[in-house]
């Protein structure tokens, strides 16, 4: 899919000014967005960006928390191992 944004010049200027990756950063960004409302998956994230398994782990990890356990399951589990 093309997607096309509308976005004007003067902002379009500033997010240029940071590099040529810009279509890469706006994909990116959907993709987190995605993963963070679950419309997306952990595989799809990778396809999208076009990255392994572990890769794609490995950049969600930065950008989101990918195990949202309660502190007193972390407790449980740390006292136990």
């Amino acid at each position: 899919m093309i997607l096309t944004l509308d976005i004007p010049d003067e902002i379009a200027a500033q997010l240029g000014a940071a590099g040529p990756e810009l279509s890469r950063t706006a994909v990116e960004a959907l993709a987190i967005e995605g993963y963070r409302r679950g419309a997306l998956t952990q595989l799809h994230v990778g396809r999208m960006l076009g990255m392994s398994r572990i890769q794609a782990e490995d950049f969600l990890a930065e950008h989101v928390a990918l195990y949202d356990y309660p502190p007193a399951e972390l407790r449980r589990e740390a006292e136990a191992g």
